[in-house]
């Protein structure tokens, strides 16, 4: 059922004359008397019938035009909401890691609460691999997720990623470990016999590890899995094996963080919708503010395009 023959049928009920519904909508009496023909079709019942040499709208007919009246408020309704230049309003449905959600994701719904009070933030905490399966299934409107430097996510051109933030990671080993700083070849090879951490719901980190590892000949014993890196680290002060952790992070007692240069190893961390959503206000807005964060962020870091000072993943 066409919204444009609902509304020459509305325009009947209310001049009374398919001359005078042309001359409304700029057409001609013949296209005015296909859309009611094609609408009767549709609806399997007569929608007008001879009155005089007019027309006059069935009971059916009249029926439908109160209906119609209903239905093309709403359509309008629904493209002023949903237009790029209309006040968000709607509930937007996020899935991301822990540190997005924490350091950027909930000051930004806080900030929505004032500016944007008809935008319903609905959170969920998850890792990238995780996050993007709900975004395909449409099961979440917006995915937080991250890739490293040496570990770069495939891309996928149904979606679109919004570049948010970097911050530089480092290795943790045990705080009495005999390791000078120096480029990440000669860091890793310090510890080719040590147990290596890596995460528990995401290969990313792994992969970096692999990657840097086979530079200098060796492959990493992979023993422990944790999702939580003030976990990693209670494993690294526990002697359990070094892993992965960003600079700035304030270490526990008994964990050392090496820098790694020369490759450096950086995380990359994305705001990522669908194509077809990207216009939808609340979307719009929220990646928006999601943006502005992390660049001022950086701005206070040092005014590069860091940022670091991580409490999780």
């Amino acid at each position: 059922m066409e919204t444009r023959r609902l509304q020459v049928l509305v325009e009947l009920a209310r001049l009374g004359s398919m001359r005078a519904v042309a001359d409304v909508l700029g057409t001609t009496t013949s296209t005015v008397s296909q859309q009611i023909a094609a609408l009767a079709r549709d609806l399997g019942t007569a929608l007008i019938e001879p009155h005089g040499r007019l027309v006059r709208l069935t009971p059916a007919g009249r029926r439908l035009a109160e209906h119609a009246v209903t239905i093309l408020a709403a359509v309008e309704a629904a493209q002023h909401d949903l237009s790029p230049g209309a006040e968000p309003n709607g509930t937007l449905r996020i899935a991301g890691f822990a540190t997005a959600i924490r350091a950027y994701l909930l000051p930004v719904v806080t900030e929505l609460a004032t500016s944007h009070p008809r935008v319903r933030v609905l959170i969920r905490e998850h890792e990238p691999a995780e996050a993007l399966a709900l975004l395909a299934e449409d099961a979440t409107d917006l995915a937080l997720t991250y890739d490293y430097n040496l570990a770069p996510a495939a891309e996928d051109p149904t979606l679109r990623a919004t570049a948010l933030w970097t911050a530089r990671w480092g290795l943790g080993v045990p705080a009495d470990a005999d390791v000078r700083t120096g480029t990440t070849p000669k860091v890793f090879a310090r510890f080719d016999a040590h147990d290596w951490i890596v995460n528990s719901r995401n290969t990313a980190d792994e992969t970096v590890i692999r990657t840097l590892a086979s530079m200098v000949g060796f492959s990493p014993r992979i023993t422990h899995q944790a999702d939580s890196l003030d976990l990693v680290q209670g494993m690294i002060a526990a002697g359990l094996g070094v892993g992965l952790l960003p600079l700035g992070t304030d270490t526990f007692p008994g964990v050392r963080l090496v820098p790694l240069t020369a490759p450096d190893v950086r995380l990359r961390a994305y705001a990522v919708a669908r194509h077809g959503r990207l216009n939808w206000p609340p979307l719009a807005v929220t990646t928006e503010l999601l943006r502005r964060r992390s660049a001022a962020a950086a701005v206070v870091v040092g005014g590069g395009a860091d940022h670091d000072g991580w409490e999780g993943r």
